[in-house]
């Protein structure tokens, strides 16, 4: 398969040449908002990751193998929710594209409402694109990606698009982890909400985009991966929808680094435990990973971290193989990533405005 080229260059004349020499930013600055949501802030260029802040309660989904599959009615975004987190960050200003990782209801629920409140771009899967149709955003804001597509965002920030398949078995709960497109823009009940099941209006939408992130930046060079579902189980098989061959999630992964000229990035952004760390870490050889879709899925946002993080299969592993793990401690926590590593960084302001300690201590 070969690389689709999509240029999508933020404050850049689409007619405008980008010229290899061009350097970007001297670093991002990575905010952790809770499951899988992050906040890229490279340079002038602001990037929202999934994003989920609205919360369905546990007790409105049933069946399937996960218990995910149906919901009991429509839910609606929790759109002063979303409001809330928009103002902590700086304002509508600050957010110029969404990355939707997958197109579940704890990743993309919410994306529709950012993008209203923000204009941003949305980039993500075919499914996300139809979700956020359904909610009146315009079919033209939304790209959808498929895997091998290479985007650049701006002056020296490049993504790589990297096909993988979401977590589970298909033996135990085929509904969330096989493969699948939404095919329709999904209808809206009389108040706007939407079914969250996973075998409703937010199925997996084809697997997941994990996204390689490189910045030519003026002291080095420095990137990351960010992926927000895996299984371990068919990691070395193409993941087929509708019958379309999108490739093995391990060889993506490994022709994404090939393309970028990495044989280690600096930073690693994901989920799936230690069976999953065995696979990816050979291929990418990161030097630090920050855990993220840990955290559960139903605790109010606003409440804060529920709970330690805590892996201890995982911890020996990245120790083992010297990989400096960020452990967080709160949501909204934030890391600086430049061509020296990266390191913690105050977001006092932040956390403040949304009522959350800077530090909070758990039972152990």
């Amino acid at each position: 398969m070969r690389h689709a080229i999509l240029i999508l260059l933020v404050g850049v004349s689409l007619t405008g040449i980008l010229l290899p020499q061009q350097l970007g930013p001297d670093h991002v600055d990575i905010t952790w908002m809770s499951i899988s949501n992050m906040y890229y802030e490279i340079g002038p260029l602001g990037i929202v990751t999934d994003g989920y802040i609205t919360r369905i309660p546990q007790s409105e989904f049933y069946g399937g193998g996960g218990g995910l599959a149906y919901t009991r009615r429509p839910y609606i975004p929790d759109v002063e929710g979303v409001t809330r987190v928009i103002r902590a960050l700086g304002g509508a200003t600050k957010i110029q594209i969404l990355l939707s990782g997958h197109s579940h209801f704890d990743h993309s629920f919410d994306t529709a409402t950012w993008s209203r409140l923000t204009g941003a771009r949305v980039i993500g899967p075919k499914t996300t694109c139809l979700q956020a149709e359904a909610e009146k955003i315009p079919a033209d804001r939304c790209t959808a990606v498929f895997g091998m597509e290479k985007i650049n965002l701006a002056p020296g920030v490049t993504v790589r698009v990297v096909r993988f398949n979401h977590s589970g078995d298909p033996a135990v709960n085929a509904e969330q982890h096989n493969p699948v497109e939404l095919k329709k823009v999904p209808v809206p009940d009389p108040s706007g909400g939407l079914r969250g099941g996973v075998a409703e209006d937010f199925p997996n939408g084809g697997g997941v985009r994990g996204y390689l992130i490189t910045v030519a930046g003026p002291q080095g060079p420095f990137s990351w991966f960010f992926q927000n579902s895996a299984s371990a189980v068919d990691f070395s098989v193409p993941l087929v929808v509708d019958g379309t061959d999108y490739g093995a999630p391990d060889a993506n992964l490994k022709a994404a680094m090939k393309d970028a000229g990495l044989d280690s990035v600096d930073l690693w952004i994901g989920t799936g435990g230690a069976a999953i760390a065995r696979l990816v870490v050979p291929i990418i050889k990161p030097k630090a990973y920050l855990p993220v879709h840990w955290d559960g899925l139903y605790a109010t946002f606003f409440g804060g971290m529920p709970q330690a993080y805590s892996d201890r299969a995982l911890e020996q592993y990245l120790t083992e193989t010297r990989v400096n793990l960020l452990k967080p401690g709160q949501y909204m926590d934030k890391w600086r990533l430049d061509g020296n590593g990266v390191h913690p960084v105050a977001n006092t302001a932040v956390k403040s405005v949304l009522g959350f300690p800077d530090v909070q201590s758990f039972p152990r």
